[in-house]
């Protein structure tokens, strides 16, 4: 039995196969229902629909279709999101991101919505069940234009990462300053709540001292046996001896944490929260200038900036973090100020992503030697992360190169000052 949406009362298919099963009829009804189409015009032919793999929730599929009459703009090449995935548990059960996603496809059909996201044609949920379906314009990499899409954790065959990073900064903070500004519809901007712990995909960890100790002993026997996958300054003992003290202090904090980041108003904005480059795609204009655009935006909501500049950051090479990292926060703030928004403060939001990165590196990120450990038995004193055991498989490659990160910019900040200076 289908459900209905929740917005535009249309039955929402679930699963590729009640797509199929509507047909040309439905997407006409939907399309039009959602100002995509005009009451003229419709489908009249699906000549593709394939599934396709790909991303941590719901199935997706290649969706081309033919219509009664051209229109301009009207594209043929879809690409279909559901939010279920009756045959994964897992993957369903992040099926409630679409939420947010849904109230954000029509947030991107306002007139002059300041940066490039695919151009939605239909989007509905149904809350109680958790059911929703998007259909957007399919971005072509390596087409028309539109460099190759650039995968999470694999930086080095990337042209040039530090202009790609700043390009993604840059759309990240222009859409935090245009909502800001007021110039977005109130109506559909108040429909994204601000709750920060809300912000994530799965269920966090609970940290009681002991598992703390056990998951930071393991990371210590991880960096003895294994210096290959780590380097040599986030292993040292000193390093590993602070990191402990500071870890617990971070949970004994978590609070407090949460409280300065929900706090601090000019530092709150709507912002894509996981702007990796693997959610990105990129273009140069006439004069040669990089542009980004920007696609999966479940999770998307208010939250403090900082989370959003870690979302975007996270996966890069550590030598951007090196050598970028200010830069690229300053920028941020520049664009945000410049998109009609306040302007951050770059000592604040610095302090603020460095608090978040500890709280994520120590919820998510300290089972990572546990988890590499599982997959791959063999591990010697050898391995690196250039293994294409690693390097091939973005379960074991992400993971990996945002742990690295989180400890070498633990390793780079005074965690125990910024958690000193909070109320």
């Amino acid at each position: 039995m289908p459900v209905v949406g929740d917005h535009l009362g249309l039955p929402v298919p679930a699963t590729p196969a009640a797509l199929r099963d509507g047909g040309e009829a439905f997407l006409t009804k939907a399309f039009q229902a959602f100002g995509a189409l005009g009451e003229g015009n419709r489908v009249v032919r699906i000549a593709r629909c394939e599934e396709i793999t790909g991303g941590s929730t719901g199935r997706k599929l290649l969706l081309d279709v033919e219509y009664a009459h051209a229109e301009a703009g009207l594209r043929t090449d879809l690409f279909v999101k559901f939010s279920r995935d009756f045959d994964d548990p897992v993957r369903d059960r992040g099926r409630t991101q679409m939420a947010s996603e849904v109230v954000f496809a029509a947030l991107a059909r306002t007139p002059g919505f300041p940066i490039a996201v695919p151009h939605p044609r239909f989007a509905d949920y149904h809350a109680d069940s958790g059911t929703g379906v998007l259909i957007t314009d399919r971005i072509t990499f390596g087409h028309n234009g539109i460099e190759r899409q650039y995968h999470k954790c694999l930086d080095e065959e990337m042209p040039r990462p530090e202009e790609h990073y700043r390009v993604l900064v840059t759309a990240v903070a222009r859409l935090a300053g245009t909502q800001r500004s007021g110039r977005l519809p109130v109506d559909l901007t108040a429909a994204f709540p601000v709750d920060l712990r809300a912000a994530t995909v799965g269920e966090p960890v609970v940290l009681t001292p002991d598992r703390l100790d056990r998951r930071l002993s393991v990371l210590t026997e991880f960096c003895r046996a294994h210096p290959g996958l780590l380097p040599g300054d986030v292993r040292s003992p000193a390093f590993l001896a602070r990191l402990r003290d500071e870890a617990h202090q971070v949970v004994r904090r978590e609070e407090a944490i949460w409280r300065a980041l929900r706090d601090a108003e000019d530092h709150i904005a709507l912002c894509h929260w996981n702007a990796n480059v693997d959610n990105a795609w990129f273009w140069r204009d006439g004069d040669g200038v990089l542009r980004c655009g920007l696609m999966d935006w479940g999770c998307v909501s208010r939250m403090n900036v900082a989370m959003a500049l870690w979302g975007a950051l996270c996966g890069a090479e550590t030598t951007l973090w090196d050598n970028h990292f200010d830069d690229l926060v300053r920028l941020f703030c520049d664009e945000m100020a410049a998109a009609g928004g306040p302007r951050p403060d770059p000592a604040v939001l610095r302090g603020h992503l460095l608090l978040y990165m500890a709280l994520m590196g120590i919820t998510w990120l300290l089972d990572v030697p546990a988890r590499i450990r599982h997959r791959l038995p063999d591990l010697d004193a050898a391995t690196t992360r250039f293994d294409p055991r690693i390097r091939g498989h973005e379960g074991l490659r992400a993971p990996l190169q945002m742990l690295t990160n989180v400890l070498n910019l633990w390793r780079t900040a005074d965690l125990s000052d910024l958690l000193a200076a909070l109320s």
